[in-house]
């Protein structure tokens, strides 16, 4: 299907459904001020004032597909523990299914408690494994997306190294994805890498590129950058690969097309989740098979904008429509 503007795209959004494989975890927030230093040790006492469970890691991909306007579905893994009970109760707060969750006793949920006093950032707690799935939890993971993805339009591997995706459900799922022609995108980490062999598009960012390929390269030489992208495209036998390269925008090798999008310049105040905003959109511009340069530069104009917000949120779909008609783009 062909598009004359944003408009139409973003409404096309709407049809779209979005498996999305991978870690999820609760962000959660305390908020206070600072008055005094604790007499027991040379640290600030934080008087609460607020605290404050949102969606995180996967999870937070699928607040930004919904935020766009699509259907999430989450795959995962959580706790049977507090932190689970809260991926639950924010799911159904979001009104995002469960139908792909596995409840496990043999792993906690992923929580990341951030104190804040102010604007300032503290100090940030993390309770999590990064183990890998047992036997039979990954086989429980799998019937999840064996039943799950002949239905959708969309597959994101959203990894944080945690142990939920594993080799097997990589090979697997891009196998059945291939099988129904539907595309993948993949949001790397460390330890798998070099695993997503054959999936669509591929978005690391500098740092995990360099560190993929056990490489250096001068991150403000754009030819050594291209280089690494065709020797990692070459190596997964991916159809693409979309670079996020922080404050220098992003670069996209897709589809026998190269685009350097230089970044907008903001005022930045947390970039944290930015990664997890720049996949939804992606992915969902991939699904609909928009051009390369298209899918590049909405996708570094939404994650510019939720680095404009303290916290990890989701991206505004009024706002990312509004900035996208101001883009000089083709579509």
């Amino acid at each position: 299907m062909s598009y004359s503007n944003f408009n139409q795209v973003f409404q096309e959004f709407d049809n779209q459904r979005v498996l999305i494989i991978g870690d999820v975890m609760v962000d959660a927030y305390i908020w206070g001020a600072v008055e005094r230093i604790s007499p027991e040790a040379p640290v600030p006492i934080v008087r609460s004032t607020k605290r404050d469970y949102r969606l995180g890691g996967a999870a937070n991909v699928a607040l930004n597909v919904l935020a766009l306007g699509a259907v999430p579905i989450l795959c995962a893994t959580v706790g049977n523990d507090e932190g689970g009970k809260k991926v639950y109760e924010r799911l159904k707060a979001n009104d995002i299914s469960d139908e792909g969750i596995v409840k496990s006793s043999e792993r906690p949920t992923t929580v990341k408690t951030r104190v804040l006093s102010g604007h300032q950032h503290i100090v940030r707690v993390d309770e999590e494994t990064d183990k890998v799935l047992s036997i039979n939890e990954e086989e429980l993971v799998w019937a999840r997306i064996e039943k799950i993805l002949p239905s959708c339009d969309v597959v994101i591997f959203e990894d944080y190294d945690k142990g939920v995706i594993t080799k097997g459900i990589i090979k697997k799922t891009v196998s059945l994805a291939k099988k129904h022609k539907i595309p993948s995108v993949v949001d790397p980490k460390k330890r798998n890498f070099l695993e997503y062999k054959g999936t669509t598009l591929f978005k690391p960012n500098l740092k995990e590129l360099k560190e993929g390929l056990m490489i250096e390269f001068d991150k403000s030489d754009q030819q050594e950058i291209e280089s690494a992208v065709q020797q990692l495209m070459d190596k997964l036998d991916c159809e693409g690969s979309l670079i996020t390269l922080s404050e220098r925008g992003v670069f996209i090798n897709f589809r026998n097309e190269k685009h350097h999008i230089p970044a907008h310049l903001r005022e930045i105040s947390d970039v944290s989740g930015a990664g997890d905003t720049v996949i939804s959109i992606a992915a969902l511009c991939v699904s609909l098979d928009l051009s390369p340069k298209v899918t590049a530069a909405l996708s570094n104009l939404g994650g510019g904008l939720v680095c404009e917000h303290i916290g990890v949120v989701p991206i505004d779909r009024n706002d990312l429509l509004q900035e996208a008609n101001k883009l000089n783009v083709e579509i």
